[in-house]
């Protein structure tokens, strides 16, 4: 998974390390919370594999969150994940060596807007938010559909909206702040994709779904906290322009850590957040 989040805007290397530093932790967070649903996920889009695969790749595959849930459910298979971030594919591997799937899973450094990597054929591929970030996705679903063997299956799966953690009445400032944040987000751009049936369609994709799970809760209020309080610093910078000063007030009252209203002293959070996958298997 590298969502939005996937995507650098600074040019200045260090400021670009950190910033995907944060990124990698938001997306190992989201993974630990999201944990069930990405089973769902994976169990309804792999239904359509016709089999189990030998040979899976996890396209923008972020911390390795697709990759190594694969390489678990198909013990059997063999997994490339590919990211053109050094970054998230150390913590690829690091993972790998925990898991002890070092083995079966192998990191592949590319950039797909630039050059088609040479993975072989494969049975699987796993897409998850990363088909609406580059810059031609209909380009890269015609190099998938050539790296599939007939009968392969592609899986795209994309954020069905920014997860969710606030009250709407946080009991100071105006009701409804996450909601206004979160449209504002989305007038950016954040997290914006299509339908995707039509293009897979196009590309020559036998198609199932859409099919949408939701995950929410978590039996931990305090990790609850520690990913409403990775996720809303995240969202801030972006915010700055985009909303009032009352808003960004109360944001930055929740942000921090000496405040009365703190994320991590509140125990209403609740985490909420659904995933899209479509199916579309190669005739």
């Amino acid at each position: 998974m590298t969502e939005h989040t996937h995507s650098l805007t600074s040019t200045d290397s260090s400021h670009g390390h950190r910033h995907e530093e944060g990124l990698a932790r938001l997306l190992d967070l989201d993974a630990a919370m999201s944990g069930t649903s990405w089973d769902e996920v994976a169990g309804w889009a792999t239904r359509y594999a016709g089999g189990s695969p030998d040979r899976i790749a996890d396209l923008g595959s972020g911390t390795g969150t697709g990759a190594l849930a694969l390489a678990r459910r198909f013990p059997a298979a063999e997994v490339l994940a590919v990211d053109r971030s050094p970054v998230m594919l150390e913590r690829v591997r690091a993972a790998a060596r925990e898991q002890g799937l070092e083995g079966r899973v192998h990191a592949v450094p590319a950039d797909l807007d630039q050059e088609w990597p040479a993975l072989g054929a494969v049975d699987l591929v796993w897409a998850s938010s990363f088909l609406h970030e580059v810059a031609d996705p209909g380009a890269v679903l015609g190099h998938v559909r050539g790296a599939l063997r007939p009968g392969g299956l592609l899986a795209v799966v994309e954020l069905d909206g920014l997860p969710r953690f606030l009250p709407e009445n946080l009991g100071f400032g105006r009701p409804g702040l996450e909601s206004r944040c979160h449209r504002v987000l989305a007038d950016a751009g954040w997290n914006a994709h299509p339908d995707w049936r039509p293009l897979l369609e196009a590309a020559g994709f036998e198609v199932h779904g859409p099919h949408t799970v939701s995950a929410s809760g978590h039996e931990d209020p305090a990790a609850t906290a520690h990913y409403a309080q990775a996720w809303l610093a995240h969202m801030r910078p972006a915010l700055q322009e985009r909303v009032g000063a009352d808003d960004l007030a109360v944001l930055d009252r929740l942000l921090a850590p000496d405040s009365p209203e703190t994320l991590r002293h509140r125990r209403d959070l609740s985490f909420r957040a659904g995933r899209t996958v479509w199916a579309a298997r190669r005739p």
